[in-house]
């Protein structure tokens, strides 16, 4: 670490990746393999940011922060598990389970149809709908097959109410798939955001729809971030906290204020969240568009996740995962399959409710009485089983909203300041707050800066292509 610290100049050029989250690690990675000697500071203990878990002292268990997962069309960050060796921790399915109270399913999928209508007969016979919902369904995904301008002020909300939707298409899918991906209520998405997770998750192939779940804590995953830049002669700098950055134009050099002393490098990464980069900005140099760039964090706001982690002393479903329809919990997962190197004797499920700001006002005991209670309309099973542990993670700062008019306010890779570059899954990456767009953040911010460093380099992993017919409407 101390030569990380004191000797910046070397025969490579060094770069500070400052934020471990998965556009940090993304950034970083990208770069070591470019040539670059990179140090990335993480004022934690661990990497992965908001994506992460860690050892909860009240249940004894390593838990993530909330479940997260990805789809096919996650390019980007599935480079990155590549890049970094561990794409195998992930459990890949094409199998969506809708459950009623009172326990019927309408199980959802792919079938051998071309795309876009592969997921169509699932679809057509989910008793979760009606037939009016069935039929407003495929009006609004007919619709969608015609491109929505990206400078569309139009809400979701809005664009559903115009196009006819039922109130159990509103309450069955729209809000609980389509809001729950995106973290917010219908009205305050964006359609074009919408549109694009149609399109991507059940448009465009059964590959792109595709959902993979990590089968090993989250944190686990960034064991290989760590080895990967490692083996590139690159530094990981754990707890440190930073405290300014200057730039000394005689010399080209970045220096970074750290709680842990000075960090020295000839090009700079911001890859934070934004609150955490407006709290940054007054302790940078003076530069034209430091300004905009203020004005542009203060429109986004954040959305919480909450997550209710249950051990239960015997098996409660078969299910991996499941969607949970009409209560205030919206997803199921089954961590005892999802992950059997936990070996328990009974079962661990965590149950996931996105964009709820009043349970997030609930307390623990009121949080997790009411997820048990709902949990028993859908699992019988949860009636005659103990519950043997429980915990409640309230993530408040989970994503940020994107709702229309948001696009102005995401800058882009290239910051106010000479070699300073800006990541980040709330920076333009034409993507919704998710791991995917922080992954896309550090790929481009890598770009960038191998532009600017006279070494133009891809990084950014292409978009799966549209199969079947969607390659013609698309």
């Amino acid at each position: 670490m101390a030569q990380a610290l004191n000797n910046p100049k070397a025969a490579a050029r060094f770069v500070t990746v400052i934020g471990g989250g998965v556009a940090g690690m993304s950034a970083a990675c990208a770069l070591s393999e470019a040539g670059f000697r990179v140090q990335l500071v993480e004022r934690r203990g661990y990497l992965g940011g908001r994506a992460s878990s860690y050892l909860h002292p009240g249940v004894g268990e390593v838990i993530d922060n909330c479940q997260h997962v990805l789809f096919g069309c996650c390019t980007n960050l599935i480079g990155f598990y590549r890049r970094t060796g561990v794409a195998g921790k992930i459990h890949w399915t094409r199998e969506m389970t809708m459950i009623e109270p009172g326990g019927r399913r309408s199980p959802l999928g792919p079938s051998l149809l071309p795309a876009p209508l592969h997921g169509l007969p699932r679809l057509l016979s989910a008793g979760a709908f009606t037939l009016a919902d069935k039929f407003a369904l495929a009006r609004a995904f007919s619709a969608l097959l015609r491109p929505v301008p990206h400078n569309s002020t139009e809400s979701l909300g809005a664009w559903l109410r115009r196009n006819g939707q039922t109130q159990g298409a509103l309450d069955r899918f729209w809000r609980l798939v389509i809001a729950s991906a995106l973290n917010a209520d219908i009205d305050a998405i964006a359609l074009p955001y919408a549109a694009k997770v149609i399109r991507e998750l059940f448009m465009n192939s059964a590959e792109a729809g595709s959902m993979g779940m990590s089968t090993v804590p989250l944190s686990d995953l960034y064991d290989g971030a760590a080895e990967f830049l490692a083996q590139h002669d690159s530094h990981v700098l754990l707890n440190m906290s930073v405290e300014s950055a200057q730039f000394n134009p005689a010399n080209a050099q970045w220096t970074v204020a750290t709680s842990a002393g000075n960090v020295q490098s000839d090009y700079l990464v911001l890859a934070l969240p934004f609150e955490a980069t407006a709290k940054l900005l007054p302790h940078m140099p003076p530069a034209d568009g430091a300004q905009n760039l203020a004005r542009q964090i203060e429109h986004h706001q954040h959305w919480p996740i909450c997550s209710v982690h249950l051990w239960f002393d015997r098996a409660i479903t078969t299910l991996d995962h499941a969607v949970l329809l009409d209560r205030e919990i919206h997803w199921m997962y089954n961590k005892s399959l999802l992950q059997p190197w936990r070996r328990l004797k009974g079962s661990y499920l965590e149950l996931v409710v996105s964009a709820s700001r009043s349970f997030a006002a609930l307390s623990r005991e009121q949080a997790i009485a009411q997820s048990v209670s709902e949990l028993a309309e859908f699992f019988p099973a949860v009636a005659s089983a103990k519950l043997e542990k429980a915990a409640l993670v309230k993530e408040v700062r989970a994503t940020f909203g994107v709702p229309p008019g948001i696009d102005a306010a995401r800058p882009t890779a290239i910051s106010p300041w000479p070699n300073c570059f800006l990541a980040g899954d709330w920076t333009a990456t034409g993507w919704p707050s998710t791991m995917e767009s922080a992954a896309r953040s550090g790929h481009l911010a890598a770009e960038a800066l191998c532009r600017a460093a006279g070494a133009p380099r891809i990084v950014l992993d292409a978009d799966l292509r549209p199969r079947g017919l969607m390659r013609l409407l698309a």
